[in-house]
Parts: structure tokens; sequence; C-alpha cells
């Protein structure tokens, strides 16, 4: 399967640049996967495709303030930190800019010394492990001095930090936000909820990974970023009930897709547990637990329209696309969203 068959036209001005001023008014297409049917509605709206004894997914997970700006100490030079995964408690894989002078046992220091760190090791992807060093909370500290890592297609500065964190973010980890969850509101999921929609919560680190080409011509030869995810034994049980009683699992986002398709049998009984996960859905796998998805627009040749296409089929998710490049639907993180169910 040649990654060319994921490709399609996008005019660049209809990248999101800045989040709508209320979240849920974004515009939503629900694709009805079966007959390829469409219909143009507003995020709101997702209620009404929504029935009691369903079971809603979401990524709990938060986006930290990745991106540090600080110098080496050798030189006075300037230099670009952003972490990607936390290996042990304070040593982080990180992307490094410029690189090549970042080598094992280069000094790094941010905010005048707040935080220092030392590369210990250049990994996979010519990523480096920095070992960090500081007096008091890292965490409060990052937060003091870092930046949230915007994907690199947003070219407009974020005023308001917590438009790139859904309303539910819970657990700190995540390099990128999980971008369909950006459209609820707690107003909309409590509404949601008192319909008789039950909302169970999984945790899934998004990497820099996400955003990544596939390079390989062939999907097949690519390889897949690997990412922490946790799923505790209650919201499990949640998920494995709705679906013993008839319910439907509608995950919210691609993520919170991932998480439990890596964390399901063979039995489709899905398992509490956490570690890491590389799992790679494409155009056909046969998913276990997922019955419907709420995603926003996706990258063209990107492995996330591959996993929209292996729910929905190839020709229907590009021909969907294509209808809303013609809508002028908002695409990818501060865009519109897509119902497929």
């Amino acid at each position: 399967m040649n990654v060319s068959e994921f490709d399609f036209e996008l005019p660049q001005e209809l990248i999101a640049q800045d989040p709508l001023e209320e979240r849920s008014s974004s515009r939503l297409l629900v694709l009805h996967k079966d007959t390829g049917k469409t219909e143009h509605k507003r995020f709101r709206d997702l209620k009404s495709y929504l029935r009691k004894g369903d079971c809603l997914v979401i990524n709990d997970t938060k986006v930290i303030p990745a991106r540090l700006h600080g110098v080496r100490e050798e030189t006075g030079a300037n230099i670009e930190v952003l972490l990607l995964k936390r290996r042990e408690k304070d040593v982080w894989e990180t992307l490094v800019k410029p690189g090549k002078k970042a080598r094992p046992g280069t000094r790094l220091s941010f905010g005048n010394g707040l935080l220092r760190g030392t590369v210990t090791d250049v990994v996979e992807d010519g990523n480096r492990l920095i070992r960090f060093s500081y007096e008091g909370i890292f965490e409060e500290i990052l937060d003091q001095l870092g930046q949230m890592p915007l994907p690199p297609y947003i070219t407009h500065e974020l005023k308001d930090k917590t438009r790139y964190q859904t309303v539910y973010a819970k657990h700190d980890g995540s390099a990128a936000a999980p971008t369909a969850g950006l459209h609820f509101t707690k107003e909309l999921l409590k509404e949601i909820e008192d319909m008789g929609v039950v909302i169970a919560h999984v945790t899934l680190h998004v990497g820099l990974g996400t955003f990544r080409p596939v390079k390989a011509e062939n999907i097949l030869d690519h390889h897949m970023h690997s990412e922490f995810y946790m799923v505790e034994e209650e919201e499990a049980e949640k998920i494995n009930r709705a679906k013993r009683a008839g319910g439907r699992i509608i995950c919210v986002g691609t993520t919170s897709c991932r998480t439990v398709e890596s964390a399901a049998g063979e039995d489709g009984i899905l398992k509490p547990g956490s570690g890491w996960t590389d799992i790679f859905i494409y155009p056909g796998y046969r998913f276990r637990i997922l019955d419907c998805l709420v995603t926003n627009f996706h990258l063209p040749e990107s492995t996330l329209v591959m996993l929209v296409s292996a729910l929905a089929g190839r020709e229907q998710v590009l021909s969907a696309y294509e209808e809303a490049v013609r809508e002028k639907y908002r695409f990818f993180s501060f865009g519109d969203a897509m119902y497929i169910e």
C-alpha cells in the first residue's frame, strides 16, 4: 500500500491558525461509514448522534510546556530543547536545535540557571537524552520557563495556552494535544452524560512523532513512534460493560482509539494496565473495541489519515476530505471536527 494513496490537495488558507472563541461552535462533518453519506453540523450537535448506553472514551493527557529556550554553558550559544518523553525521573528524551553541537557532556542552562541539563546520550532519530538538575519541583519550573509546543504548521502565537489543552486534561506528559478533545466544553460533556452516555477516561501521552511524515514509500515499511498509555481498571470496566450491553464505543480522537486498541485482547475485552504502544492502524485492520470516532481533519499522507481510512474506507474518507475542502472546513489542530459512525 503506497503512501501516495492517502494524499489530497489542501489549500494553505484552510489550515486553522487560531482556536475559535467558543470550543463547541466548530463545524462537524458527519460521515456514515456504511453508506458514505455525509452531513454538515456544528460540534455541539454531536450529542444528537449519541444514545443512552454508548460509551464516550476521552484521553485525559495534559500537554506540558515542553519547549525550552536556553544556552550552552560552554559558549553561551542559544539552544532550543523540546521535551519528548520522560525516560526516568530527571532524564528526558529531547529534540535539540541546533543538535550537532549538543554532544554527550554538553551542559545547558535555562532561566539563568534555574534549570540546568547535561546531554548524556544520542539515541534514535538523533534525539538527545538530557539529565536535568534543579532546586524545587520540576513541573513548577517547567511551567515558569517552558512554552507550549504548538505544531509546526501553526505560525500564530497562542495568546491563551489553556486553549491547547482539553477541559478534562489531567495527567502531565504530552508534547502535543489530543486535538479532537479540544471541541468539548464541560457543559457539553455534562449534557452528554445526562443523556445516559458513559464517559470513560484513558491516558495516552502524545509524542511529536504524530506530526512526522511517513517517509517510506510503502506504508508497511513505516516505523511508528512509541507512546506511553494507561488504562485504569475502573475505566476499562466502564468500556467493557458498555460493550457487553450493546452500547457503542465512541473514541474521541485517534489517541483514545490507539489506546483502547493497544490494550484490547484478541477476545475484544479491554485490559487495564500501562505500557508503551507503537500500534499502526491502517486499512485492513480489524477494530477490537472502537465502533465510532470523533476526530479532526489530518495531514495528507499521515498515519492519522490511514487510521481513519481503516475505519471508514480510504475512498470514502478522501471523498469526505475533498468535500470538507470544498466547504472550506478548517483543518488540523485548531480546525473543525469529523464524526464517523
